[in-house]
């Protein structure tokens, strides 16, 4: 995943989106341009290997991933032992989640609404992984909802049902354990 680079110009290119900055390093100034991405606007980057073999590795973009996306699909962009990062696309509304262990979200792309419940029973089985639909409308008591900009994260709390809505295209990054609904595409969406 990209989120910054840094580079060092005679003029700054600071278009939509770039945050600059500038620093004295070894007698000449060093700018540093930030360049945010998003859905309509990415570069995927690349990857420098060092010793070692480049099959070791996989690297994606996540505003690439959403792209090619379905709605709400929970595609993996990252994986740890159990934990998994899954790039989604938000437009529209979602179904309904629940999960038996906290989940968070992180808006990377537009402005996603995330309605929260708090569910009278546990829908997901005790120490099951990963995210689980909810049939129908969630049983329990509304707990609000939280609206997401690009740098917004939020909570999604175990035993509680949400849900997400965008009135646009949106990316939102999900951080979570590997479960039924995460889906994977290496092959597709790597760097080869």
């Amino acid at each position: 995943m990209m989120f910054s680079r840094r580079t060092i110009v005679r003029k700054p290119n600071a278009g939509r989106g770039a945050v600059l900055s500038r620093r004295h390093e070894w007698g000449r100034t060093v700018e540093y341009t930030t360049v945010f991405g998003s859905l309509d606007s990415f570069r995927k980057g690349t990857i420098e290997v060092i010793d070692d073999d480049p099959k070791h590795y996989a690297f994606s973009n996540v505003f690439e991933v959403a792209g090619m996306s379905a709605p709400y699909e929970k595609v993996a962009v990252g994986k740890n032992q159990q934990y998994v990062l899954e790039a989604i696309r938000a437009e529209g509304t979602s179904g309904w989640w629940t999960c038996d262990h906290d989940e968070a979200v992180l808006c990377m792309d537009g402005d996603v609404t995330v309605r929260l419940v708090e569910l009278a029973t546990a829908v997901a089985p005790a120490g099951k992984d990963g995210s689980i639909a909810v049939d129908g409308e969630p049983v329990g008591v509304a707990m609000g909802y939280v609206r997401l900009g690009r740098g917004h994260m939020a909570l999604l709390p175990r035993g509680s049902a949400y849900r997400f809505e965008a009135a646009g295209p949106s990316v939102l990054l999900q951080q979570t354990c590997w479960g039924d609904d995460t889906i994977e595409r290496w092959a597709e969406i790597c760097l080869s």
